[in-house]
């Protein structure tokens, strides 16, 4: 495995929890300084407004999820950067309704279930988000996409016990977090099975939005959970099935939420592709054609501040996952391999 000229890097990070955070940390530190502080998003989450629901969060996770926060402050200690602000920034889609967090994630169930995935993000990231190899000093290694500032579990990411793990925003409203969402994907990567991820979510209902999919060596159903606002939505996926960033099966999300366009327009592509039969999920995530707003997002004006980063297409065997994961739009892979 090794990183082309493309701009998708690799780093190897591990050890105690703040160890690992630092090296992330230390790993996403230009980008963050270059271009996300000056970004209105980052003035956005760290207004003072948002004080109260960021304490809220702090002492939830201090409480229930001490390693992650321990991995927190290594972040911010890589990053230089005080601890509050990288909270307040792993926390965005808790503070805010709405963030430029985007993707559209494939669903093919089958005896060889895959999952496939396009990681959209803030443009400026392009060429600086990266994949970490994570062997935590304790509980289970993994492999992520990262952004620079945030932790893992909140994009794409394979773990060793054989789960993957596909997220997408939700952009509920009216939230109220205790928790924020970005944990609960981190806390996911430690689970060594679906039902035990399952819980994980159950536990901690009220926090922002996100969409999960999952699935797993050892059973091979792919799980669709929409969670958010202190409800947790479960679904197995019996068809092939697409899902961009708005609450599908959420009750309470789907009555209440924001769609943008770009969501709206992913999702119904992605379904008229899937009902004429083009199941291969490489060419339907790189897909531009359609009435809308495309699949795959490269447009410098994107409505939703998103382009897609990267591409993602795990194949879940009995075995193992093999993976392989796409800077651009071309063949062949950036990276590929199988986790037993």
């Amino acid at each position: 495995m090794s990183n082309d000229a493309n701009g998708l890097g690799w780093i190897a990070a591990g050890g105690d929890p703040r160890s690992l955070g630092r090296a992330l940390g230390m790993a996403g530190r230009d980008a963050v300084h270059r271009h996300l502080l000056s970004a209105r998003i980052w003035q956005r989450v760290n207004d003072p407004a948002n004080a109260e629901g960021l304490a809220r969060m702090i002492a939830t996770v201090q409480a229930r999820f001490p390693t992650i926060w321990a991995e927190i402050e290594g972040l911010a200690e890589g990053l230089h950067l005080p601890v509050h602000q990288v909270m307040a920034w792993n926390c965005r889609g808790d503070l805010l309704a709405s963030v430029p967090d985007g993707c559209t994630t494939v669903m093919l169930p089958g005896p060889t279930p895959v999952l496939a995935h396009n990681e959209d993000g803030l443009p400026f990231f392009r060429g600086a988000s990266f994949i970490a190899e994570v062997t935590p000093e304790r509980g289970t290694g993994f492999h992520a996409f990262c952004y620079p500032g945030s932790i893992p579990g909140h994009t794409f990411a394979v773990t060793r016990a054989g789960l993957v793990q596909t997220v997408n925003n939700i952009r509920l409203v009216g939230v109220h977090a205790d928790t924020p969402r970005m944990v609960l994907g981190r806390a996911v990567l430690a689970a060594p099975d679906i039902e035990s991820a399952l819980s994980v979510l159950r536990a901690s209902p009220n926090s922002g939005g996100f969409h999960f999919a999952l699935s797993h060596m050892a059973d091979r159903r792919i799980v669709s959970v929409e969670f958010g606002r202190g409800e947790v939505s479960v679904r197995v996926i019996d068809a092939p099935s697409v899902h961009a960033n708005h609450a599908l099966h959420h009750g309470s999300g789907c009555a209440d939420q924001i769609v943008t366009p770009s969501s709206r327009d992913r999702q119904a592509r992605g379904t008229a592709l899937l009902a004429q039969g083009r199941a291969d999920p490489l060419v339907l995530l790189r897909d531009t054609g359609g009435s809308g707003l495309p699949i795959r997002r490269d447009a410098a004006d994107d409505p939703d501040e998103e382009n897609t980063l990267a591409t993602a297409v795990f194949h879940v065997t009995q075995e193992g996952i093999q993976w392989s994961i796409y800077d651009q739009s071309s063949d062949p892979a950036t990276y590929a391999g199988k986790t037993a």
